[in-house]
């Protein structure tokens, strides 16, 4: 049956424009077929099955995530003091030895409560690097079995040699630490069977051969296929100091040159230490960017130059990383990016464009139906209590969602139109 929401604020469109008191048509399908101001309402509560009176409420689109490790949610804050190579290395790294040791029921158990986490935070999808193979992303499968939000599972192979760190760190060359290619591409046709693409760790644990590979087999892997959903292929790029050194010591060429000169992604994650040069690049390519603050700022990595990106015509996504490091809460992260990039004396982001981070662009980078309360949008949408007593009196919404807006001031999501009810 058809919905009509009315009496409510909220934020219409791309531009997340704020109406004062509007309403929102759904139809049985889940999609948004109207939006408009109380003025534009005429007879359309006549026309509808159902009413809902949203009076005190603000509506604002569904949070997408667009990056996450949920794999690591078992070993929340499991060092005290992380850094980037000792924590998240592929090979070396401490999460790595955790996961190889973790029975998958437990595991799968603690993701599931990840997901639940990020359901109370207003979170509508996530896509996941997800580590592990065919039976990592099949694991994660299980884990959100049954629940409303809308998962991309990005799966990688894990065919590596040794960590290109050990050599960097010990001052010697490290020609042979690569995926070796030889392994492709029927073990990622069998992750893509299963997955909605590649996540990728890193263009220093890859030859270039292997990058390039990578990139084929998602090519012919969506030409084989009649499914008219293309996989997509991402990649952690420019994180961290030592990683964009690493890059230009093996090859002459920073993270970012290699990502597009060989494996061509849809989207790269961090971009914490690129150059002015390498955002250009990605802009004139139409590679979306996902940057994750809190994790960059806990591991020592730095700040993304969110607004230089902005400038040059990037799309920027945001997500929260790795779980172990950080909570799944895409509301800390605007509220940190925002106070952070005005410390450090970049004032060109607006609470407006950190919010479509987390909706709008977050959904054109993944390829989502969703991000933003406008027709023919599925009706992924939050549900705020303007009342509650850390929001009210709402003199600039953008800024009041941004800082302000927590789990206790959510009073409903909806996904596909259906109110989602969470329980652990």
């Amino acid at each position: 049956m058809s919905v009509l929401i009315r009496n409510a604020s909220l934020l219409r469109g791309p531009d997340l424009i704020f109406i004062e008191r509007g309403f929102i048509q759904i139809s049985d399908r889940g999609i948004i077929t109207r939006v408009g101001t109380h003025q534009e309402l005429g007879c359309m509560e006549r026309e509808s099955t159902s009413i809902l009176d949203a009076e005190g409420l603000l509506l604002l689109p569904g949070l997408i995530n667009a990056h996450t490790h949920i794999g690591d949610s078992i070993a929340k804050d499991f060092t005290s003091d992380p850094d980037l190579s000792s924590t998240v290395d592929p090979i070396i790294g401490v999460k790595r030895k955790i996961l190889s040791r973790t029975d998958p029921n437990h595991l799968e158990v603690f993701m599931r409560n990840a997901v639940i986490s990020m359901l109370k935070n207003g979170i509508v999808a996530f896509a996941d690097f997800r580590e592990g193979g065919l039976d990592g992303v099949k694991l994660l499968r299980r884990a959100v079995s049954g629940l409303k939000i809308k998962p991309l599972v990005l799966g990688r192979i894990e065919k590596y040699f040794e960590s290109p760190y050990l050599h960097y760190n010990s001052g010697t060359d490290n020609k042979g630490s690569s995926v070796d290619s030889s392994v492709l591409p029927q073990e990622v046709f069998d992750v893509l069977d299963v997955s909605d693409g590649l996540g990728i760790s890193g263009t220093n644990e890859n030859t270039d051969r292997s990058l390039a590979e990578y990139s084929k087999a998602v090519t012919n892997y969506d030409s084989r296929t009649s499914l008219g959903t293309k996989r997509l292929l991402a990649i952690h790029t420019a994180e961290s100091q030592e990683t964009t050194a690493l890059s230009i010591k093996k090859s002459g060429l920073t993270e970012v040159e290699r990502a597009m000169k060989f494996l061509q992604p849809d989207f790269v994650v961090h971009m914490t230490q690129a150059t002015a040069k390498d955002i250009a690049a990605i802009a004139t390519n139409k590679i979306g960017i996902v940057v994750c603050p809190r994790s960059n700022g806990l591991l020592g990595c730095g700040v993304p130059r969110i607004a230089d990106m902005i400038n040059n015509g990037c799309v920027v996504g945001l997500g929260t990383d790795n779980v172990m490091l950080n909570s799944p809460d895409l509301f800390k992260e605007m509220d940190y990016i925002w106070k952070v990039s005005r410390a450090t004396g970049v004032h060109q982001i607006s609470a407006r464009d950190i919010l479509k981070m987390a909706t709008v662009n977050g959904a054109e980078i993944l390829h989502l139906n969703s991000g933003c309360i406008e027709p023919g949008r599925s009706a992924d949408m939050m549900f705020i209590d303007k009342s509650h007593v850390d929001l009210f009196p709402i003199h600039d919404p953008y800024a009041s969602i941004v800082q302000r807006v927590g789990q206790s001031s959510i009073m409903g999501l909806m996904i596909n139109g259906e109110f989602v009810t969470v329980d652990p």
